[in-house]
């Protein structure tokens, strides 16, 4: 699939019979490039018909997908699985993958999740990629809940199981075999993504939406407590009223009985379906120059029509007014992302006032508006700023907006919480089409009951201004706004421009010393030579550092690449360290 021929971007799909005698008859008449199907029960207790389904596919050059979510059971005494019997001493073919959600779940009812199982490189790396584009990164907690559970559950499984050094994947030409289509290929061979496909294990990772700071003891004692706690009733886990006085609290945006309140693991799954809405409108998605990568790439791999809003630095790359309005005459149907107040990826803030001229503009056009404040919360330096109150800016421009025009705010409790290795996204729409549209989609994350327990736990801990949690966020931020300046004062030691942020999360810098000087890399025993431009300075420092960042392709700002710094301590210190040293490889 890496090496061959990508697929036009055409799809036709055919309904076709479960049972195996008449699929396969059906696969042999019309080869197609892709099968995707189940098994019916009678023929899911041996493996035989599976057999059948790998052998003709592989005989066809179709990639197979088969759903075992039907068979699979958590329970007690399960039942036979003849695809579990195969993989159990035979190795899976390259072509095929095995999907499975746990639909017959009697260990954990209230248990969603959902895995594919593929012995191909290619095909493991692109839907990992997939993932952390329409879903996002899955939480810490969620992924050592989830790997401690199947490794208990499943290892009883699979009595025979062989080493994973005896199951050597088989040798299938990818060329015989439909390939990944333009548009996916464009996106991901693009989007600055978790770099992992490396043997070194050392990477410093400046270039992720996460935190890694210590978690605060209350975020603990409420995570303990929610996975401790049993028969945990409905409202203990509803989120909604705390959802409702946060959002007031914190941006002055009022909610009614019509306000619809969506809830996933990650803000990003939430963007997503909005995208999709989006498209659905036949609308355009606009982005403001210096917007998360993620958004932008993820937007571009659902294909949904995408315009670039030009931003300046003499006006720190915020949307203006004049910029604002010279892409909305030109849009049909437009969509507005802004990220604020805190501006995801500069680190600066839009006032009250900024927006309400911004959303003055947006009424005007009949613009729906995407209000992102998942990355707000941690402010160094918010003097001068009063916060926002959207519920008098939303009022005076209502009333004169064009009808189409309305207000998402979409947001996270990451930053506010500093929570760690624990994710929540919510969505607040106040127009029912667009909540009656995101229903008819299909395969949201919904947050597990312990995620929105310790959810609404903190919440309540913070509508009472708890003293421990406003404590931990306290010198949380002091930590972030010592690094922030230490991290500043590193880069313009070693030549690049700042651009100062008031956030303690990221901040963009130019490497106006290193642009246009050509660098030699020694390694491996390879030697790596390039001249230093917008397109590779991340590769270079990631080759000479061992230091991810992103580069001005994920920030939307020429020459601009992104650092975070919500690292580990030791982690936050190497990466000083790798800047010094990149410095000194490029004789600066």
């Amino acid at each position: 699939m890496g090496t061959d021929e990508p697929s036009d971007d055409v799809i036709t799909v055919i309904e076709a019979p479960r049972q195996s005698d008449l699929m396969v008859e059906l696969i042999k008449k019309l080869k197609p490039q892709v099968v995707i199907t189940g098994m019916a029960q009678f023929e899911a207790v041996t493996n035989s018909a599976f057999q059948h389904l790998l052998d003709t596919t592989k005989e066809i050059g179709s990639r197979l997908f088969l759903d075992i979510s039907d068979q699979f059971e958590l329970s007690s005494l399960p039942g036979s699985i003849g695809v579990l019997k195969y993989l159990a001493g035979t190795p899976l073919p390259s072509h095929a993958a095995i999907i499975c959600g746990l639909l017959k779940n009697q260990v954990y009812s209230d248990l969603e999740v959902a895995f594919v199982i593929s012995e191909e490189d290619a095909i493991f790396k692109a839907l990992s990629k997939t993932v952390e584009l329409l879903q996002g990164n899955t939480a810490l907690i969620s992924q050592y809940y989830y790997g401690c559970l199947f490794h208990e559950l499943l290892a009883f499984q699979l009595a025979d199981r062989h080493p994973p050094t005896e199951r050597k994947g088989e040798k299938v030409k990818t060329s015989e075999m439909i390939g990944f289509s333009k548009s996916a290929l464009s996106v991901l061979n693009h989007a600055e993504l978790l770099i992992s496909e490396t043997d070194n294990s050392s990477l410093i990772h400046m270039d992720v939406d996460q935190i890694f700071l210590p978690i605060p003891t209350p975020v603990k004692a409420a995570i303990f407590e929610s996975f401790a706690r049993q028969n945990v009733t409905e409202s203990e886990i509803d989120v909604t009223t705390g959802i409702r006085q946060f959002i007031k609290s914190n941006y002055g945006f009022l909610t009614d009985s019509n306000t619809e309140f969506i809830y996933a693991d990650y803000p990003l799954a939430l963007f997503n379906k909005l995208v999709l809405c989006c498209i659905a409108e036949g609308g355009t998605l606009c982005f403001p120059g210096g917007s998360n990568g993620n958004y932008v790439s993820a937007a571009r791999f659902l294909k949904a029509n995408t315009v670039n809003i030009p931003s300046q630095r003499q006006t720190g790359f915020k949307l203006t007014e004049k910029t604002l309005t010279d892409v909305l005459e030109t849009v049909n149907k437009p969509w507005v992302y802004i990220s604020g107040p805190t501006i995801s990826v500069t680190g600066l803030l839009y006032s009250n006032e900024e927006m309400e001229s911004i959303l003055s503009i947006c009424a005007r056009f009949g613009a729906r508006v995407i209000i992102d404040t998942s990355f707000s919360g941690v402010e160094i330096d918010s003097k001068g700023q009063d916060g926002w109150s959207l519920e008098g800016t939303l009022a005076k421009v209502t009333s004169s907006a064009n009808s189409s025009f309305c207000v998402s705010l979409l947001g996270g409790l990451f930053l506010r919480m500093l929570t760690g290795g624990l994710t929540f996204g919510f969505l607040v729409l106040n127009q029912p089409s667009l909540a009656d549209t995101i229903d008819s989609f299909s395969g949201l994350s919904k947050p597990h009951s312990t995620v929105k327990y310790t959810v609404k736990k903190l919440l309540d801990l913070r509508a009472q201004k708890a003293g421990d949690l406003l404590n931990s966020v306290a010198e949380h931020e002091k930590l972030l706004a010592n690094r922030s300046q230490r991290l500043r004062e590193t880069l313009k030691n070693c030549g690049w421009e700042v651009l100062s942020a008031r956030v303690g999360v990221s901040m963009v810098a130019k490497p106006s010393a290193y642009l246009g000087k050509t660098i030699k890399i020694n390694e491996n025993a390879t030697a790596w030579e390039a001249k230093i431009d917008d397109s590779n300075i991340r590769e270079a420092m990631l080759k000479a550092t061992g230091l991810c960042i992103n580069s001005a392709s994920w920030t939307g700002i020429p020459s601009y690449c992104r650092f975070t710094i919500a690292l580990e301590d030791g982690d936050f210190e190497r990466a000083l360290d790798c800047i010094v040293k990149f410095k000194k490889i490029a004789g600066i």
